[in-house]
């Protein structure tokens, strides 16, 4: 198994420490529980050569993970076919395997599984480092590498957090100086402004100054900060990846993975794989014959589960422009019963539109879709891997968690892509109105605000002196080998929502810090006690979940420029304040950015029913969210010029914006070297050991042969021809 164990104490000089290490003092955990081992070099063991390495305890000489690593992998053959419990299993012929956990929660007698829950899955000691040494030493390398991650992915949305926050606060700070907010809410200003209907028939003309608090809502979250946010956490996103990719060889040397290869995993073919194909070939490294999936079947194989991804993808996307279709039918259903915005204001405890309850009942129904086809294509993902049966567990690993993302992030953001690139971005004009499966279908599409923008499992719990360690552990949940694919999946679509869409909600990071210092403790108390001791597993990394980050962090530099340039309202208005306002004060913005329609040139189709009586008679025209020419102009209702320059700006931003962030990310990436040198060193210098050490040991091994030999052979029997001793000499 190529079992990496300690051979020489290492004679590289640490780095010094950090002499603010008081500050962290109350965040660290007893010496007894970090249990922080000597440095040594090490080597794979080799049981020929017990002197060489340092054996101190037989008995401790292997770690209990490594120990019951070794058991679970360990098969024998048979016609060439590799067989193990994992196949005895499959077929029924055991119910269960799994090694057993220490002794129960005990301080009298104190265990590894002890210190872990007093230590570790306790949530009074959030603030408190996680022992990753006795994580690794009790559950193995794959799972320890999982709250490394973790660990580390809540430490830097510490950052994250505070900036967010510092964006958020500006925003209140700034809340009085908000010149467009004050507009909508005067009632000179905003009051007199007769807003166009927002929907066909149902739907009457109203105040902009019914916005009001919306629009005060929408400052605190679209302000001059925003832009700064975007761009922070398009770097931010960078030093996280870079600075864990450190970490991460950090930690492949000190637990021994840097020559771990995962080809090694191939020798743990599937049994489904085993099973299933029938057709033999020669294996041109191991000479022997072994099972493989013909070329032809594999090809069938592929198509059809592309075709059934496909299928699925296109069946989420439907189920969204259903969604979306609901909230336009329903909105004018709410508009004919809540017809006045400004008295349902008024009315004490009741802040009641037909925006927000077509929105509330649609993220609900939303929000039931999205579980029923999480339940749906779960099991599908699953069917359409083991269909493709691939030959080894890292492989089926790698399948399934691709086409789960792929369905994840399909199913959880296809509705925040709709709200921040599609919703009131197709609208029209009145008299000319937007559709969404034309105009027979009296869908009209949406408008954004015109003021802006299971229960956990728990297991049974006995005393030992009526049932037996094995007894206990059979009734506590099975950990299955998916059960970090669903950990990691929680948390990288935690990750997509807090990079992709960062810049609408700044807050974000604060909300998922508190979510993830309490799922580091959960989980801990589920591992601890509620779960079967998993198998111990080696992973030098976290496995395609690494790609999957690199890719959601390039794609989200994209969407948070998109997101400022379309969905914010802040291009209008700083090209408003520098091209179009010549005393520099934001005042009469609301006025500009609303163009003006004849209401008689509205076309019967899209007239209320009613007209309520307040408006007055001598009300001709209605204002609406666009930059066009006015009736009576040569170009009426064409779009101006500032809508173009708006237009030009929202590119050019895009573009400045993606370049910067870009350019900062590769120039980090760049300047953040992968592996810390201070590793590198003690990689060579382990290397150079190990060559020296092993030479210096064959040496001294065989001149006790030799003297072995030369005291117990007669002297004629081992003299030697004259060419022998002189190659034996150049060999010594």
């Amino acid at each position: 198994l190529k079992i990496k164990v300690p051979f020489k104490t290492s004679d590289v000089p640490h780095g010094q420490d950090v002499p603010l290490e008081c500050l962290s003092h109350p965040f660290r955990l007893p010496e007894h529980v970090m249990r922080p081992e000597p440095d040594y070099f090490t080597y794979p063991f080799d049981k020929t050569k017990t002197d060489f390495f340092l054996i101190n305890d037989k008995d401790t000489f292997f770690p209990p993970s490594t120990r019951n690593r070794i058991v679970s992998i360990s098969f024998y053959t048979v016609n060439t076919i590799f067989t193990g419990i994992k196949r005895l299993l499959s077929n029924g012929t055991y119910t269960a395997a799994f090694p057993l956990h220490d002794r129960a929660r005990n301080a009298e007698c104190e265990s590894e599984r002890f210190n872990l829950y007093q230590h570790w899955a306790r949530f009074l000691i959030f603030y408190k480092e996680q022992p990753l040494n006795l994580i690794r030493k009790y559950y193995g390398e794959k799972i320890g590498i999982y709250f490394a991650w973790l660990g580390f992915y809540t430490e830097m949305l510490f950052f994250a957090a505070v900036m967010g926050v510092i964006c958020f606060t500006y925003g209140l700070l700034s809340y009085d100086n908000n010149v467009s907010s004050k507009e909508i809410c005067d009632a000179n200003i905003g009051g007199s402004i007769v807003m166009c209907p927002l929907c066909d028939k149902k739907c009457p003309f109203w105040k902009l100054n019914s916005t009001c608090l919306s629009s005060w809502q929408s400052h605190l979250f679209d302000n001059e900060g925003t832009i700064f946010f975007a761009i922070f956490m398009g770097i931010w996103v960078t030093l996280f990846l870079e600075f864990w990719k450190r970490r991460q060889a950090r930690l492949e040397y000190e637990w021994d993975l840097v020559d771990f290869e995962e080809e090694q995993q191939q020798l743990q073919i599937r049994p489904e794989f085993e099973i299933q194909c029938t057709s033999k070939r020669l294996n041109k490294i191991s000479q022997e014959m072994e099972p493989y999936l013909p070329v032809t079947s594999k090809c069938a194989r592929f198509c059809l589960s592309t075709a059934t991804v496909i299928f699925w993808i296109s069946l989420i996307v439907a189920c969204i422009i259903g969604v979306i279709a609901y909230r336009l039918a329903v909105y004018a259903a709410f508009a004919s019963i809540i017809k006045d915005p400004m008295r349902k204001i008024q009315l004490v405890g009741k802040f009641i539109t037909p925006q927000l309850a077509t929105s509330v009942t649609a993220s609900c129904i939303n929000f039931v879709i999205i579980m029923i086809l999480n339940f749906f294509y779960e099991r599908v993902a699953i069917w359409i891997t083991d269909m493709e049966i691939p030959k080894t567990h890292l492989e089926y690993e790698n399948r399934l968690t691709m086409k789960m993302f792929l369905f994840q992030f399909v199913n959880y953001y296809s509705s925040c892509f709709y709200v921040a690139f599609f919703k009131g971005k197709f609208v029209g004009s009145p008299g000319d109105y937007t559709y969404m499966f034309g105009p027979w279908s009296k869908l009209r599409n949406e408008e954004c605000d015109p003021g802006g923008f299971h229960r956990l499992p728990s297991g049974r719990h006995h005393p030992e002196n009526r049932y037996s360690r094995w007894e206990q552990d059979h009734a506590l949940l099975n950990f299955t080998q998916l059960g970090l694919f669903y950990e990691y999946l929680e948390m990288v679509v935690q990750f997509g929502f807090i990079t992709l869409f960062v810049a609408s909600f700044p807050l974000a990071p604060l909300l998922a810090l508190f979510n993830n210092i309490l799922e580091i403790r959960v989980d801990a108390w589920k591992f601890t006690t509620q779960y079967k001791r998993p198998v111990a597993s080696k992973a030098r990394n976290i496995g395609a979940w690494q790609e999957i980050l690199n890719a959601v962090a390039i794609l989200s530099v994209v969407t948070n420029a998109f997101i400022m340039a379309f969905t914010s309202d802040m291009i209008p208005r700083m090209v408003f304040l520098y091209s179009y306002d010549e005393h520099k004060s934001m005042r009469g913005y609301v006025n500009n950015s609303l163009s003006v329609y004849n209401i008689s040139h509205i076309p019967e189709r899209n007239m209320p029913e009613e007209r309520d009586d307040w408006f007055g008679n001598s009300t001709t025209t209605c204002r609406y969210r666009d930059y066009r020419y006015p009736p009576g102009h040569q170009k009426q209702y064409t779009h101006t010029m500032q809508f173009w320059h708006i237009l030009a700006a929202k590119m050019a931003f895009i573009i400045i914006m993606e370049h910067v962030v870009f350019v900062v990310k590769f120039l980090v990436a760049w300047m953040i070297p992968d592996v810390p040198t201070g590793v590198k060193a003690r990689f060579k210098r382990e290397r150079y050991l190990i060559q020296e050490y092993l030479h210096n040991y064959e040496v001294e091994r065989l001149k006790l042969q030799l003297s072995a030999s030369f005291l117990t052979e007669p002297q004629s029997e081992m003299s030697l021809p004259t060419d022998k001793h002189e190659t034996l000499s150049e060999c010594l």
